[in-house]
């Protein structure tokens, strides 16, 4: 039998084998609610406001339901227990420390450092936490990013190029806080290097998303010469990503380093349309579905194409696109878990995918993220909102659940 023929996403024994009887109930029930879009809405408005106005029983509330559903917990500890039982099924886990948006100074951003690096510490103890995830509005001034990317002229020539002229739009002493941004990211990825971790580049809002490229590709220069430590994160649901994969491929090759691709869909798509439309400029966002998958796809078949140069982390709920790589990598006659190619999927969301991929040898992993339920509560309205604006998302989860929770019962 070939690895394709035994690959299957309908085996809910498999997906859901980690989950006891009263998890799979909580899965159901959150996955039923998030089905009701004016709830979402209403809970996406309210509950930012009530965590950070200390209404009583909101945490108690959040760290019962959608919490636990989506984040592994809110200290590295708790989060432990939750790899440990990922790990008895054979799939590892990305470390996600939940800090995002921080404006609150440089030694907040000197502590999200800290935090980082405590991960990557943590995770070169244990051998199923091959990577680690950071935002770099984490340690960076929102302002700062949204000014740089607003400076850089989009028909200057390279990216690197018109980036070194935005740089002259900054004055003395925003010049210094990049630097300092810059200095941190050094930091944190030469840990991650000794340590044998991968570092995860989140992408970011496309008015801020520039300066996050420049600074990944000057990382990847550095650390990717000799093994792949750095990634950087692209948005297939951008119309030019695709040709920015390609372009910072080029930039490889031209540079000598192995470029880090991390593949997803993306997690702006509301917010990047709402502000297109709000400020009169072109949508970043593809036109339809249909073409997001074809640029996904195509990104794919690209990196599978050229792992000589390129490691990639296939992190996609999509099951064709999950199914299409194994089978690329099938006609070049390379193993499901060739070492430059990585598959992915968010803790609490299509673990049918997940476990059976884990099942069948494939390297995989869950997003797994943790911090303080007022760190992580951005993050979980995005999950909240995705399942409830993603067309079958959420039927999708829901009808898996019920055929397992029938199985069991029988």
């Amino acid at each position: 039998m070939s690895q394709q023929s035994s690959i299957s996403f309908d085996n809910t024994e498999y997906a859901f084998a980690y989950k006891n009887d009263k998890e799979l109930k909580r899965a159901h029930f959150l996955f039923s609610s998030m089905g009701k879009p004016w709830l979402v809405n209403a809970g996406i408005k309210l509950t930012p406001w009530a965590v950070k106005n200390n209404i009583p029983l909101t945490k108690t509330i959040i760290r019962n339901t959608i919490f636990p559903q989506f984040v592994g917990g809110e200290t590295l500890e708790e989060t432990a227990r939750v790899a440990d039982k990922l790990e008895k099924f054979g799939v590892q886990v990305i470390l996600d420390y939940g800090v995002e948006g921080n404006d609150n100074g440089d030694e907040s951003y000197e502590h999200s450092m800290q935090q980082f690096i405590k991960v990557i510490e943590y995770a070169a103890t244990q051998h199923n936490i091959p990577f680690m995830s950071i935002k770099v509005t984490g340690m960076c001034r929102f302002g700062l990013l949204e000014k740089l990317d607003h400076s850089v002229d989009q028909n200057a020539g390279s990216l690197m190029k018109r980036f070194t002229k935005a740089m002259e739009s900054l004055t003395d002493s925003e010049k210094e806080e990049w630097q300092r941004l810059q200095k941190r990211m050094v930091t944190i990825c030469s840990v991650a290097s000794a340590k044998g971790v991968g570092v995860l580049i989140d992408a970011e809002e496309t008015w801020i998303q520039d300066p996050v490229d420049v600074l990944t590709i000057l990382m990847m220069e550095q650390f990717n010469k000799e093994k792949v430590v750095v990634y950087n994160t692209l948005q297939l649901y951008r119309h030019d990503r695709f040709a920015f994969l390609k372009d910072s491929y080029e930039a490889a090759v031209l540079r000598n380093f192995v470029l880090g691709a991390k593949l997803v869909r993306g997690a702006y798509m509301e917010k990047e349309r709402l502000r297109a439309k709000e400020m009169n400029y072109p949508s970043p966002i593809q036109p339809d579905k249909e073409s997001s998958d074809r640029d996904y796809n195509a990104a794919v078949e690209f990196c599978i194409e050229h792992l000589d140069r390129i490691a990639v982390i296939v992190a996609s709920h999509n099951e064709y696109s999950n199914l299409y790589t194994t089978q690329l990598l099938d006609k070049k006659g390379l193993p499901h878990n060739h070492p430059h190619v990585h598959f992915s999927q968010l803790f609490g969301m299509s673990d049918n995918i997940t476990f059976n991929l884990a099942k069948s040898g494939c390297s995989v992993s869950k997003y797994l993220p943790f911090g303080p339920i007022k760190d992580v509560i951005p993050y979980l309205m995005r999950r909240a909102q995705e399942n409830s604006s993603v067309s079958g998302q959420t039927g999708r989860e829901l009808g898996l659940i019920e055929k397992e929770i029938k199985r069991r019962s029988l």
